[in-house]
């Protein structure tokens, strides 16, 4: 028999399917789906209730802190009001407090400190994770991650009775050289230039640097890890197209851990606005707004906090604490915008990669 003879009989073909050349094959009625569910263990369910515990402890306890700064500042607050937020004097006992000139202080010392910090923090991340390789690199880390350890008041010491000293000078310098703009002044109350040493300790200059110098290994760390997540075939990418390896890092690196960058920064901004001892330590408080940063005197709410807690009636407390709720929630701003920045960029990340 040959084989054009030979006739290949398909079997019938469900409605709504079209032939193929090759055959039919016959297909499976799915049905209905089923969903798998794990059945849960007894170690997942404790698990489970462990988790949810910390959380919801960790939520209660904030709430629990928000809640009593604000009943404790309640009487307070009643009293000044409104003037709670433009009052620069600070006397309680006569009923005439207010921030002002301490959230200026605060900001004016985050703000220095994150002029030192912001810098040194990025290009010690990119050398850690671009440059730097093998032991070195190890060794960057931990040096990093021991500068984080080191507790408040050593940075406060090392600030009055060195950093101070030093600085000095180069605020001097500053000063003379670049006078002619209102921060860098430093005059007395009629206008006349100062220029001896003593108008220059204690200012909010040295603060933020000490302030600055404390918020770099936050600030790297949360840098490097954006930066490590950049892909390697962008990377390789550039560097096949001729790029430097400067190139690339400004073409790959930087842009793809641009929120990182940004969520370093405000992690470390609130951090500067929370520091106490060192700030104690450094400043010389005063109640006055203090446009000239070079200056001797200025003052933040922390430091206000551990300077007249020990010796304030019950009233006093209660302006403490108002003081205490305000800058609780503007670190607690702070530190939410930068927490949700830098997890935008690791989910960006993860679906690119």
């Amino acid at each position: 028999m040959s084989e054009d003879s030979l006739t290949t009989i398909y079997p019938p073909e469900p409605s709504g399917q079209a032939p193929t050349s090759a055959g039919w094959t016959p297909g499976f009625d799915d049905g209905p789906r089923r969903s798998l569910t794990p059945r849960p263990s007894s170690s997942d369910t404790i698990f489970k209730s462990v988790a949810v515990s910390a959380g919801a402890t960790t939520v209660g306890i904030m709430l629990a802190v928000g809640l009593f700064l604000a009943v404790r500042a309640s009487s307070a607050l009643q009293v000044s009001g409104f003037s709670f937020l433009v009052e620069q004097q600070w006397s309680p006992e006569s009923q005439v407090f207010g921030i002002a000139s301490i959230l200026f202080g605060t900001i004016t010392i985050a703000l220095i400190a994150m002029c030192v910090a912001v810098p040194l923090a990025l290009g010690t991340a990119l050398l850690i994770s671009e440059i730097a390789q093998g032991q070195l690199r190890k060794t960057l880390i931990t040096l990093v991650d021991l500068m984080a350890a080191v507790p408040s008041v050593v940075f406060g010491l090392w600030g009055v009775f060195f950093l101070q000293a030093n600085v000095i000078p180069v605020a001097s310098w500053i000063s003379t050289y670049f006078g002619w703009i209102p921060f860098f002044q430093v005059t007395d109350a009629s206008g006349q230039a100062l220029t001896e040493a003593s108008a220059f300790t204690s200012s909010a200059f040295i603060a933020g640097i000490v302030v600055g110098l404390m918020v770099v290994p936050t600030q790297t760390s949360v840098m490097r890890e954006a930066f490590s997540q950049a892909p390697n075939g962008e990377r390789e990418a550039a560097f096949a197209l001729g790029s430097t390896r400067w190139g690339m890092i400004q073409s790959v690196v930087l842009p793809f851990g641009r929120g990182g960058i940004i969520g370093g920064i405000m992690l470390g901004l609130g951090r500067a606005l929370g520091e106490t001892i060192a700030v104690y330590m450094i400043i010389s408080p005063i109640f006055t707004i203090n446009w000239q940063v070079l200056k001797t005197g200025s003052n933040s709410v922390s430091a206000l906090i551990a300077l007249r807690y020990g010796e304030s009636s019950e009233f006093g407390l209660s302006a403490l604490m108002a003081a205490g709720l305000v800058l609780f929630l503007i670190t607690l701003i702070v530190n939410f915008t930068a927490s949700s920045i830098v997890a935008r960029s690791r989910s960006g990340a993860d679906s690119e990669g």
